[in-house]
């Protein structure tokens, strides 16, 4: 157990500080804007500490599993999931997504993913290993795995980078995934979008539906946007 403290948020805490991807800004927005039903039964691919998982409880899914193939971020998640009100309905997987077997098919998969690779390569080999495509997972390899564990009908959303989007989206098509959402994610107002929230499905989608959102003004204060987006889960909001 870390003796760091935790992350508070309205109904849930949770420990980060042991995994490879800590609390942040692209997984909340990822997590609040991933839209559910009552019975999704959940997929969260580099789950790290955890967090998609029980945001996406909070909403009521029924079930989520969480896969990564860091040892100290699964156990991390273990922890937090024990914590939770949603315990019984929370499981995590120390394993390669690829060596991931389940007889079941998922309605939702979920990844604030692992797979960064026009970013600068990070000091740590574990959070290096965690965030880099050229490290095991390709655009190529999620969208094949996504493929095979995804219900006909499912969802699969994810956070990346703004200016490899196109490049995912180009290689979803390869594998049958579509376009069907998109949040374009603006960090300050006035400057370029640096990160998309995606949703994508089997199948062409006629008309997809695309929103604009920026998280700070001009004078880098959370925007009302920001804060009445988040309001169910941040503490003081």
């Amino acid at each position: 157990m870390t003796d760091a403290r935790p992350f508070h948020f309205k109904h849930f805490s949770l420990y980060h500080h042991r995994s490879t991807m800590k609390v942040g800004t692209d997984a909340i927005l990822l997590g609040r804007w991933t839209e559910v039903k009552p019975l999704d039964i959940v997929l969260d691919i580099g789950t790290g500490c955890g967090l998609l998982p029980l945001m996406l409880s909070q909403k009521g899914v029924a079930h989520v599993d969480a896969v990564d193939i860091d040892k100290a971020s699964i156990e991390e998640a273990t922890i937090n999931f024990e914590a939770s009100q949603w315990r019984e309905h929370l499981k995590a997987y120390c394993i390669d997504i690829v060596d991931f077997q389940k007889e079941k098919r998922y309605d939702l998969i979920v990844s604030n993913p692992p797979f960064f690779n026009r970013f600068s390569k990070c000091d740590s080999e574990r959070k290096s290993r965690a965030r880099h495509n050229d490290a095991g997972l390709s655009f190529a390899t999620i969208c094949q795995e996504v493929g095979r564990l995804m219900q006909p009908d499912g969802r699969f959303a994810l956070v990346l980078p703004a200016d490899v989007s196109m490049e995912f989206l180009d290689t979803a098509e390869r594998y049958g995934l579509y376009l069907h959402k998109r949040m374009i994610i603006v960090p300050i107002a006035g400057k370029e979008p640096n990160r998309v929230n995606l949703e994508l499905g089997f199948g062409k989608c006629d008309s997809v539906f695309e929103e604009t959102f920026v998280i700070r003004d001009a004078d880098k204060r959370f925007t009302p946007q920001y804060n009445e987006f988040l309001k169910d889960y941040y503490l003081g909001l």
